[in-house]
């Protein structure tokens, strides 16, 4: 016998009332509905990583293919973190640290929200608020979205998104990056991202696409000057292949050209003089070089492609020509009583067919210890991790070397004679009192730019090789260096940019906070003293911004992306009759 016509109707409403109380519990955003779909407050931890393969020999430059008729989700890319225990656990240490790190990111968020917003960003010791980009529409709000997510200020984060929702990007039309509308472009793009990745708030996808869809536009992403992961991010997530057609183009150009510039397998920076070209990962370098390995985790592809190929073509450049070692003195040794093992990365300046070195380091060129760590994980060569463990050491080195315990934008060393894989070399007394500078520490030559920025470069290594190896050092390293930038920037508002590093006693503040402080300098500083599944290097990418993307292993879009271009059909000439 049926059930009449009330009882039906109560079925109903209970399979009705579950249904609905099953949706809320989905969404983890307090109440706030996200209509595309749901992400966790933070990834899974990753599984236990397997065996990797034995390594490619170091500087090898082979391209890879994938066999004929190669199925695309055949596993090669490797696990990039640590296997951490599932019995982790933070020490009370490390918990203090990292409240210490979130105290100075609420003060300096604070001091920019109340006196500066909708300013790009707050000048610390005047409390005016700057433009800075060309948008001028609040870009440490923007880029600091996804840094209030990761540190767990939710409340903060969606009264940032309501403002977000509030801008107006219409009046970028017919600005060109040559006017100003350049890099920032891009972290402002991929704090909109990252804040849709985290949160799943619908409304910064919308307005995403609507900067993206101007970007494109104005004919701009995929050229050297950055958004290949922003716009590929994009892609993913819309649909719209405009955008990884634009990213495509761009790199199929840098390809192809890639074996015919003055230093074969690198390409030429901005800036050089004298008709020299530059080649670097510093300034002028352009951050194509840390963008090639992100984009192979980006895209998920599950196998080696053609942006493995041309990072390590222009790595094996990097180990011949840009690494060195510094001289280091007797009293730079590390706890066995060995000379430090580090490494820094210089430029190399280009003339006809003559080369020259230039051991100087940069603090924009920090990232290459990390980038090194990444691609050497991703692509099974160890021989790359050691040598990204050398280079994040390198430049920790560098910010203990001086009164501040800060490191400065731009300085020259003396460097070890020979090749630098023949280990620290032995101090030479004679080469310092000639070459080095009695005002600096040895073996410092000379301090070309002795400001410091606060700039994200150095934590930024030192975060990732802890999450690569696991080794404690590396927080030690980074408390340390958080514990000099605190002291030596602290303003009554925020934290400052100084002018010069090499003074002993009180440093003077040049009213600069830029808006990578909050997005960068200060996450990378939270991360590192946070457990290890938060922001896992196996489920996210760090943009060149270091605003995390979700790492996308379904091909949507974008397979066959990571292939070299098909060649052109040439046209056969009608014949002459």
């Amino acid at each position: 016998m049926f059930p009449d016509r009330r009882m039906r109707r109560l079925l109903l409403v209970t399979i009705a009332f579950f249904f609905f109380f099953f949706l809320l519990k989905q969404h983890p955003s307090g109440g706030r509905r996200s209509f595309y779909r749901p992400i966790p407050d933070s990834p899974p931890s990753p599984a236990i990583p397997p065996n990797p393969p034995p390594p490619d020999p170091p500087g090898s430059i082979k391209h890879h293919l994938p066999p004929p008729n190669a199925h695309p989700s055949v596993p090669s890319l490797q696990p990039i973190q640590f296997f951490f225990s599932p019995w982790y656990k933070q020490s009370n240490g490390t918990l203090a640290r990292r409240a210490a790190v979130k105290r100075a990111f609420v003060k300096s968020w604070t001091g920019y929200k109340t006196g500066a917003y909708p300013a790009d960003e707050l000048g610390p010791v005047t409390g005016k608020g700057k433009v800075t980009t060309a948008l001028g529409l609040g870009a440490g709000l923007v880029e600091g979205l996804d840094t209030l997510w990761v540190m767990g200020l939710k409340e903060e984060f969606y009264e940032a998104a309501e403002e977000v929702y509030k801008m107006d990007f219409s009046f970028f039309k017919g600005r060109r990056k040559n006017e100003g509308g350049g890099d920032d472009m891009w972290r402002f793009l991929g704090g909109l991202l990252a804040g849709y990745d985290l949160s799943g708030e619908w409304g910064l996808l919308e307005k995403a696409e609507e900067l993206g869809g101007l970007l494109l536009k104005e004919g701009m992403g995929g050229g050297r000057e950055g958004g290949w992961l922003e716009f590929t991010r994009l892609g993913q997530l819309t649909g719209d292949k405009r955008y990884y057609d634009a990213v495509g183009r761009g790199v199929d150009a840098l390809e192809e050209g890639q074996d015919g510039t003055g230093l074969r397998g690198m390409w030429p920076g901005v800036g050089g003089k004298g008709g020299k070209e530059v080649y670097s990962l510093g300034k002028g370098g352009g951050g194509v070089y840390g963008n090639l390995p992100k984009m192979a985790a980006l895209l998920g592809r599950g196998r080696p492609g053609r942006f493995e190929g041309m990072w390590k073509a222009a790595m094996g450049v990097v180990e011949e020509w840009l690494l060195f070692r510094p001289m280091l003195g007797d009293e730079d040794r590390d706890e066995v009583g060995d000379r430090r093992d580090i490494l820094l990365v210089g430029d190399v300046r280009v003339k006809g067919d003559k080369a020259e070195q230039v051991p100087e380091g940069q603090h924009l060129g920090c990232y290459a210890g990390g980038m090194f760590g990444v691609g050497g994980k991703l692509f099974g060569n160890e021989e790359y991790v050691k040598i990204g463990e050398q280079l994040a050491r390198g430049c920790a080195w560098a910010y203990g070397a001086f009164p501040t315990g800060l490191m400065p934008e731009v300085f020259e060393v003396v460097p070890c004679e020979g090749d630098w894989r023949d280990g620290p070399c032995r101090f030479d007394e004679d080469q310092w009192r000639k070459d080095g500078s009695r005002k600096l520490n040895k073996p410092f030559k000379s301090v070309r730019d002795p400001k410091y920025m606060l700039r994200p470069e150095a934590i930024e290594s030192l975060f990732i090789m802890f999450r690569i190896t696991g080794n404690k050092e590396y927080q030690e390293l980074a408390w340390e260096m958080f514990q000099s930038v605190v002291k030596a920037t602290e303003t009554e508002l925020a934290f400052s940019a100084i002018g010069d590093v090499t003074v002993h006693g009180p440093t003077k503040k040049i009213d600069s906070m830029e808006s990578y402080w909050l997005a960068e300098t200060l996450k990378y500083f939270y991360l590192i003293f946070s457990p290890p599944d938060l922001i896992s290097l196996d489920e996210w990418i760090l943009s060149t911004g270091a605003h995390p993307l979700r790492r996308d292993s379904s091909g949507f879009i974008t397979r066959g992306f990571d292939e070299p271009p098909r060649p052109k059909r040439k046209k056969n000439k009608p014949a002459v009759p």
